[in-house]
């Protein structure tokens, strides 16, 4: 299984598929962005550009197989290991592949190292406009929080046992997976006051989700200044508004969106042919 072990002990799980061009997958699935959550989708990028390209998927550090130690969230220990994850593949550039959540990273990622960058697609990116606010992102932690204060932390344990997926099984907490994978973690977290582990999560929930709009991770500032190729599918919710894509095509100068109906069953298969097209026009061997 490999994994790479960062410097404060968090433990970065990756899997690689194919050959060629390294191309770095981060998954949506907000607080899971996880390998799982590509299979979940209309277009799989291991499915689809495994054949050409190495693909590189990996949990983020709080996520699937991955451990997160300490249970602290940043973006910048997140470009860490995502920088870690490319160096033991022994990827100088690559192209990065970001999707809902992951489009926030991959930015931050071309944001902080460009020259480790080739291009970007991003899929469904999230953002804040007229049509959301910070709490539609925000409003998943409550009921763990909720939990936390009125039943204890055994009953946020059992909640994580039941279901370490966070996003589906809010109760759990976003250290749900490691609750459930971890018992020396989760005798911690049970003898943890309530208060001290409301704490915790709230401090999680502001490092996920800053108050930064409209992007969380860049300052709408650099958009112009961002010399990365970006591809980006728009989404249509109101955790990833069209206009968030449409903003970052305007003021960013290399980059393009595609059709906000791109992944329609009329135009997938040309979606797939001109993310192919992109990345084949980015390629770093």
């Amino acid at each position: 299984m490999p994994e790479v072990t960062r410097p404060d002990g968090a433990v970065i799980h990756y899997e690689v598929f194919g050959a060629g061009p390294p191309l770095l997958l981060i998954a949506p699935g907000g607080v899971n962005s996880e390998v799982a959550f590509w299979w979940r989708g209309a277009i799989n990028p291991v499915h689809a550009f495994a054949a050409e390209f190495q693909v590189i998927a990996m949990d983020q550090r709080h996520a699937g197989k991955s451990t997160q130690a300490p249970p602290v969230f940043s973006y910048a220990d997140a470009v860490g290991d995502q920088l870690a994850v490319l160096g033991a593949v022994g990827a100088r550039r690559a192209h990065v592949w970001g999707g809902c959540i992951g489009v926030a990273y991959a930015l931050r990622l071309a944001h902080d190292a460009p020259e480790r960058v080739s291009a970007v697609v991003g899929q469904d990116p999230v953002g804040l406009d007229a049509t959301n606010s910070r709490a539609t992102f925000t409003a998943m932690f409550a009921p763990t929080l909720e939990t936390a204060r009125t039943k204890g932390m055994r009953a946020v344990v059992d909640a994580a046992l039941s279901n370490p997926i966070f996003v589906a099984n809010n109760a759990g907490g976003p250290f749900a997976r490691r609750i459930y994978d971890d018992a020396a973690f989760r005798d911690r977290l049970l003898g943890m006051d309530p208060a001290e582990y409301v704490r915790l999560v709230q401090a999680f929930e502001a490092g996920i989700w800053p108050d930064q709009p409209p992007l969380f991770t860049v300052p709408e500032a650099w958009l112009p200044e961002c010399r990365t190729p970006l591809l980006i599918l728009p989404g249509t919710d109101a955790f990833h508004p069209t206009s968030i894509a449409q903003m970052i095509c305007r003021r960013a100068p290399r980059a393009r969106c595609l059709d906000v109906d791109c992944r329609s069953a009329a135009k997938i298969g040309g979606t797939i042919e001109a993310i192919g097209a992109f990345l084949r026009a980015h390629a770093t061997a």
